[in-house]
């Protein structure tokens, strides 16, 4: 097999009409996974026992204390009609945040669980802990007659960082292998942050925005100050929070994906400890200027440091993005020597929109149970690439996770043959290509057979069928 280049990028937008495949290829062996409703197999789930189920019971009744307290706190302070205005004004902009995170995560998207769990845990349990330390600094540093602002500035930084990288961290200590990478950690943090932001921002925009409005001159103002407040801290500046976690989350990416134990502890460590200097620089800010009267120090502070480091992570998590579409590029290709999979398959997986032409192509020939199965297969496939990605770090340094890395790279090569078995070979007019890990064998229809090689740039999706493989 000739050494495989990244196919140019027009052969994406041709890939929907290319035909198919012959007559339908030899049924693989069926894996042991489970099936979903429509027939199409999925990844095994992990049996639930009673330490798991214990676990799972101790992290939903603090996320639910964590919930009730705040309520109760925020209620009790400030009305259950400021709560509700402060509630629907702070949710309004999670959706779009939240989806600019997902979108991030589209090679490879996180258990939905996971993401519950670290939104929730930003929301309420960070929340909270962050409160109740902070209410305590400021009354600490009232009675020795120092300034309550310090604790925005020496003391809010520190745990609230601290508190929302702590549902992250539970993650990456008991789900490492749900870690790809940086993308994971600038995902997890971020919406650990986005639900700590939700919560706070129901804090100023119901307690001192719409309550103490309404208490001084009425609703009207009460509104007045709500759309004042939301227009600053969430439409101008609602980046802060997860520009601020997006440090720790880097940290916690590199170290899931290092097999030296020196940077698993000092990245995550040099992350969270950049977080918590940056969200101090951050409240120092109007800190400054409400001691000194100037508000250029904000304006500098904003344009000239925060804007700029805010779009360099932007720059950065596109970057991340789109090196984790290509690493199915760097490591699949020894699956193609092994002949478990072809050139095809790996040009069809590196780039977004080739995997939407090849999921056109799936429904085109197989209809909706191809697309979902193609949808399976491209999911498998990314699993298979970061694992093989992990075992060539040496992340498994016990022999007990080299023996589970090797039993799930075969469900996952399982996995995608039955994927393969939906919408491959579903055109009897169009030649039939075996792959055996070196060259195309094709069988034309008129009986006559031709071996070639590989194309440099190969065309996808291709009808191909694979000569039975050996073990992996």
């Amino acid at each position: 097999m000739r050494p495989m280049r990244r196919a140019g990028d027009d052969y994406a937008g041709r890939m929907a009409d290319t035909p198919s495949g012959g007559s339908l290829p030899p049924s693989p062996s069926m894996p042991a996974v489970a099936s979903t409703g429509d027939g199409l197999p999925s990844l095994p789930r992990r049996r639930l026992n009673w330490r798991r189920a214990l676990v799972l019971a101790g992290v939903i009744l603090l996320i639910a204390a964590g919930a009730i307290f705040m309520i109760v706190t925020l209620g009790t302070n400030f009305g259950v009609e400021a709560l509700l205005v402060g509630t629907v004004a702070a949710i309004l902009p999670v959706p779009v945040l939240v989806a600019c995170f997902l979108w991030l995560d589209r090679y490879e998207p996180e258990p939905l669980k996971y993401l519950i769990f670290c939104f929730a845990w930003g929301a309420f349990v960070s929340t909270a802990a962050s409160l109740l330390v902070n209410e305590t600094a400021a009354g600490w540093l009232d009675n020795r007659g120092l300034p309550i602002a310090l604790t925005a500035v020496l003391v809010a930084p520190f745990i609230e960082e601290l508190t929302k990288a702590l549902g992250p961290i539970l993650l990456l200590i008991f789900r490492r292998r749900e870690w790809s990478g940086i993308t994971d950690g600038l995902v997890y943090c971020g919406l650990s942050a986005i639900g700590f932001a939700m919560v706070e921002n129901i804090l100023y925009l119901g307690g001192r925005g719409y309550a103490a409005g309404v208490e001084q001159y009425g609703p009207a103002t009460g509104a007045q100050q709500v759309f004042a407040i939301f227009i600053g801290r969430i439409l101008l500046f609602g980046f802060a929070h997860p520009l601020f976690t997006s440090m720790t989350g880097v940290g916690l990416g590199i170290a899931a994906r290092t097999a030296d134990r020196r940077v698993k502890v000092l990245a995550p460590l040099a992350g969270l400890l950049l977080a918590m200097m940056l969200h101090g620089a951050w409240n120092l800010l109007p800190t400054l200027t409400e001691a000194t009267g100037e508000v250029l120090i904000t304006i500098v502070g904003l344009v000239g440091v925060m804007v700029p480091i805010f779009f360099g992570m932007v720059a950065l998590a596109v970057w991340l993005r789109a090196w984790e579409g290509r690493l199915t590029e760097r490591t699949l290709p020894d699956y193609v020597r092994a002949g478990w999979l072809t050139p095809p398959e790996v040009a069809a997986l590196t780039s977004l929109g080739r995997r939407h032409a090849a999921r056109v192509w799936a429904k085109r020939v197989a209809g909706d149970t191809g697309l979902r199965a193609m949808r399976g297969y491209q999911f498998a496939a990314t699993r298979l690439a970061l694992l093989r990605d992990g075992a060539l770090r040496g992340l498994d340094r016990r022999p007990v996770d080299r023996e589970r890395t090797a039993q799930e790279e075969r469900e996952l090569l399982d996995l995608i043959s039955t994927y393969r078995s939906f919408f491959v070979g579903r055109d009897p007019q169009s030649p039939v290509g075996v792959w055996d890990g070196r060259q195309y064998h094709l069988r034309f229809p008129d009986g006559s057979q031709r071996s070639v090689q590989a194309p440099e740039d190969p065309v996808v999706p291709i009808p191909v069928v694979l000569a039975p493989p050996p073990p992996p």
